[in-house]
């Protein structure tokens, strides 16, 4: 798994897509945990690479997060601590809801999540 970076996801289709070939960290969380944890990582010097709220779908309207960060960059990314801490507090701005869709929704939001992470990564794919 060479790519320079991480995939952490609480998405299903994405941990079932990529996990033989890249290095994904797959939690079966809530949105705002899955920004927890990306968190906890860029605290350990990981840099955020796609935008916590990318796609324009508020995070009370999917399950569904993924994200790219770069592998260990050695110092603690301010811009990432920052991005990720707005992206947290947005989230606690938002009425939180119990996710109850039919079964086909969450597919749809499945690969919503997929197709703006796999753009990230075509991204990363060429300049890292």
């Amino acid at each position: 798994m060479s790519a320079g970076y991480i995939i952490i996801t609480n998405n299903p289709m994405v941990d079932e897509k990529f996990r033989e070939t890249h290095d994904v960290v797959y939690k079966d969380v809530s949105y705002r945990e899955l920004l927890e944890e990306a968190m906890e990582w860029i605290m350990q010097g990981h840099e955020l690479l796609t935008h916590p709220l990318s796609g324009s779908v508020k995070p009370n309207e999917t399950p569904y997060k993924s994200l790219l960060l770069r592998k260990k960059t050695g110092n603690r990314d301010v811009r990432s601590i920052e991005l990720i801490e707005r992206a947290i507090e947005t989230c606690d701005k938002f009425e939180k809801r119990t996710f109850k869709y039919k079964p086909g929704v969450y597919k749809d939001f499945q690969l919503v999540d997929m197709t703006l992470i796999e753009s990230g990564m075509s991204s990363a794919d060429e300049w890292l």
